[in-house]
């Protein structure tokens, strides 16, 4: 039994490699040309582009996990029934349900992986790549350069004459005007640099000089250094655990829609066992089987069932979901299966 056992895992490791990396490819493919266009709105680099994918990468995981193991389960069986190998171990007196039950362990381990994978690290690599992308567009804000055209630096329109490469600037002109009281402030500067400490940033102007006009009145002020601080700042998620990240009411409604969607995807590879078994195993004298259409129509049915129920029924579509869908599988396998072995 146990030579058995090994002999059908062996075939259906080889199937299942064959089938989740094409998947996981296609799956990057996509998930890179997203990241791609963070581009247009911030700069990333070769590295951070990595980095990114390394976030994305549970979630990329989890989208091609589950269906290759139901395709690799069916196609397996199907695989043995094509070259008569189940019509023999049939003949021989081993039941239907020893397959189920080689196949059920690898379905159960996948299944714990997956629901840690979504449950643990989702929330870190969500939050991480949240926070990355957040502080690379504030960082992207103040991308200053010498432009005719200037920049905005919070509330001051900024114009820089020269860039250094060193990353200071010469010959710097700021401008604010205050609508309420009709009062306006230019300073000029010789000397500017950017200063980031903890996500704000500040702008240090030196040797300089500043004008302020309200109505009948003119101030001129001469300096040596001058901060100028940001209102922007950068606003980083943060959370203590996995618990408190799925009961957090930032993004409820969403976050909700993606724990019942991934807990159900979670159970995929144990609840689609019969039904893997009624695809997979046919008589290929007397029926050829349709079986990849019956795999399509097969997580069509599933995810459709997920995408209808999650909404008005909530957290309740996780049990009743599950248990149709098992009941359902087991009625199709006892008549497919049981009946006819």
């Amino acid at each position: 039994m146990n030579i058995l056992r090994r002999y059908i895992l062996n075939h259906l490791s080889v199937l299942f490699l064959s089938i989740f990396l094409p998947l996981f490819a296609i799956a990057s493919v996509i998930f890179l040309i997203k990241l791609a266009t963070f581009t247009a709105v911030v700069q990333l680099s070769f590295l951070e582009m990595s980095k990114m994918y390394i976030f994305v990468l549970p979630e990329v995981l989890f989208f091609t996990l589950p269906f290759s193991f139901f395709v690799a389960a069916s196609l397996t069986l199907f695989k043995l029934s094509n070259d008569n190998e189940i019509i023999v171990l049939f003949s021989l007196g081993i039941h239907p349900n020893f397959i189920l039950k080689t196949l059920f362990k690898p379905a159960l381990l996948l299944s714990i992986l997956l629901f840690m994978n979504f449950f643990i690290l989702y929330p870190h690599a969500k939050t991480l790549s949240k926070n990355f992308y957040t502080y690379k567009k504030s960082e992207a804000k103040f991308n200053l350069s010498a432009s005719e055209f200037g920049h905005s630096f919070g509330e001051w329109l900024l114009y820089i004459g020269e860039n250094n490469s060193d990353g200071t600037y010469e010959d710097v002109f700021l401008f604010k005007k205050n609508i309420t009281d009709e009062s306006e402030v230019l300073i000029i500067a010789k000397y500017a640099e950017i200063i980031n400490e903890t996500s704000v940033l500040h702008l240090k102007l030196t040797d300089g000089e500043g004008y302020s006009y309200h109505k009948d009145k003119f101030t001129q002020v001469n300096f040596d250094v001058m901060f100028i601080n940001d209102s922007l700042t950068t606003h980083l998620r943060k959370y203590e655990s996995p618990l408190e990240y799925w009961q957090s009411d930032i993004n409820k409604k969403k976050k909700k829609r993606v724990f019942i969607t991934d807990t159900l995807m979670s159970l995929l590879p144990v609840l689609t066992l019969f039904l893997a078994a009624s695809i997979g195993i046919v008589h290929i004298r007397h029926n050829k089987g349709k079986v990849y259409l019956y795999l399509f129509l097969s997580i069509i049915a599933y995810y459709e069932l997920i995408l209808m129920l999650r909404g008005p029924l909530g957290y309740y579509s996780i049990p009743l979901i599950a248990t149709v869908w098992l009941i359902t599988t087991f009625i199709i396998y006892k008549k497919a299966i049981i009946n006819k072995f």
